[in-house]
């Protein structure tokens, strides 16, 4: 049995040893010589440039804004106050829940983070509205508040704060940075608000329900504007606010009275509408070196490719274009605090010119990675990827050719965005909402009239051996 095992291993080797050990040409004697395939790579010049959008952008956010703050770099200017309606907290009045006036009436304001200085003081009034807002409307950032109040109309509210809320005490500031809550801001209002509300309540207990909260014309119902009067150097983000209406209940057996509170919230069942105006703007556009994106509202980065120079005769195995930041100079550096500097935007859509136009943020479109695509900032590179557009591509050359290509069918726009994403973990994640970024974000781009943008292309042919 050993004989043989040495016999076998010995017949082996030398069957082995007559095999070339090359597989460089392993199958390829089973290929016809026509589909033998020749990869080539080309680099192309695409034509960028800043695009204007002004104040103007869909406002679908359940974040709101509030404050004013300047850019130190660019001098651009954003000032924002908002709009916000407040949803009914109960379905059904309570029996227990019984009163014949307000306690108390408050606002608080959430703020989750801040763009500037801390201490800036902003000054505040609160209106109530005239006109209820529609729920079927779309909202821009430029949206008028003083179309929703009655001329000569006296606020309910007034106060100046700031981030870094004075009014309460070191401990309790204290405690809220190591436990990372929120302090809201809180303003006191008209007294007469709440009573109202009670009153509406006790005569009608069917009011719970958001449309007939809606239509009750008690006070409040109709939704509040927050109109900052005063103060550069802060804009909030606010995430969420409440209207508190507190009242008491007698009860005769203890002889004790309690305190019960109905908390109306801003949730994204109703509308809340940012107003942003912005300054200098038009300075930043005069640049035509740069390319740049600024958000809340204000610059995209229009991107043209060149279609008419593409080879049509090969496949597009994979196009890539990468869109790289310009750093802050060393003097500008020197001179500005770092938190006073502004972020650059965390993720853009590269979406077509045209069905920007059409509306894709009103529909509610996400990224199909066909037209449209996602990426983030990448900041080992220093610059925002797109790794594979070869279906973009492929579909503009095939509108060209079919005749079908609009005027505008070779461009293509890059926007800051908010993604609301469900699920956890890498795999599990799902984006299912884009939105605007309505942020504090800027950054330039290398592009413009210098040029410096380049779009890569792998094509692959069949040839003859």
């Amino acid at each position: 049995m050993y004989l043989k095992q040495i016999f076998a291993f010995i017949a082996g080797s030398i069957i082995l040893a007559s095999c070339d050990d090359s597989t460089s040409t392993l199958g390829m004697e089973m290929v016809p010589s026509t589909d033998l395939v020749a990869k080539t790579y080309k680099t192309y010049d695409v034509k960028t440039s800043s695009f204007a959008v002004g104040d103007s952008v869909l406002a679908r956010s359940s974040i709101s804004y509030f404050g004013q703050f300047t850019d130190p770099l660019t001098n651009t200017s954003v000032k924002c106050d908002f709009l916000s309606q407040y949803n009914c907290p109960i379905k059904e009045f309570k029996e227990q829940a019984v009163g014949d006036s307000a306690y108390m009436t408050t606002m608080n304001l959430f703020i989750n983070s801040f763009t500037g200085d801390s201490l800036a003081p902003l000054d505040l009034e609160v209106y109530e509205l005239d006109s209820v807002l529609n729920p079927n409307a779309l909202y821009y950032t430029n949206i008028d508040p003083a179309k929703y109040i009655e001329e000569g109309k006296k606020p309910v509210a007034k106060m100046r704060f700031t981030v870094s809320d004075r009014t309460i005490t070191d401990s309790a500031r204290n405690s809220h940075l190591i436990n990372k809550y929120q302090i809201p801001i809180t303003i006191t209002l008209d007294n007469k608000i709440g009573t109202d509300i009670i009153k509406g309540f006790m005569k009608d207990k069917s009011l719970g329900t958001k449309e007939k909260w809606f239509k009750s014309g008690l006070r409040g119902s109709k939704g509040f504007y927050y109109k900052l009067t005063g103060g550069d150097g802060a804009m909030c983000d606010i995430s969420q606010s409440k209207m508190n209406v507190f009242f008491k209940q007698h009860f005769d057996k203890t002889n004790t009275d309690t305190i019960y509170i109905m908390e109306f919230a801003a949730t994204e069942e109703v509308i809340q509408a940012s107003s942003f105006k912005t300054k200098n703007i038009d300075k930043l556009m005069e640049d035509e070196n740069v390319t740049y994106l600024k958000s809340p509202a204000g610059i995209f980065t229009m991107v043209e490719f060149p279609i008419d120079d593409i080879n049509v005769n090969d496949t597009i195995n994979s196009a890539s274009i990468s869109f790289t930041r310009y750093n802050d100079d060393s003097n500008a550096n020197d001179k500005i605090n770092s938190a006073y500097r502004l972020s650059v935007p965390k993720n853009v859509l590269l979406v077509r010119y045209d069905d920007y136009m059409n509306k894709f943020f009103e529909n509610y479109k996400l990224h199909d990675n066909i037209t449209s695509y996602v990426t983030s900032f990448n900041a080992n590179k220093n610059r925002y990827e797109f790794q594979n557009i070869s279906r973009l591509i492929t579909t503009m050359l095939q509108e060209k050719k079919n005749g079908k290509a609009s005027a505008n069918y070779n461009k293509v726009l890059i926007i800051p965005i908010e993604e609301t994403i469900v699920g956890s973990g890498t795999a599990n994640e799902k984006i299912v909402k884009i939105s605007h970024d309505l942020g504090m974000n800027s950054v330039r781009l290398v592009g413009g009239k210098d040029g410096g943008v380049k779009m890569e292309i792998i094509y692959s042919k069949f040839v003859n051996r």
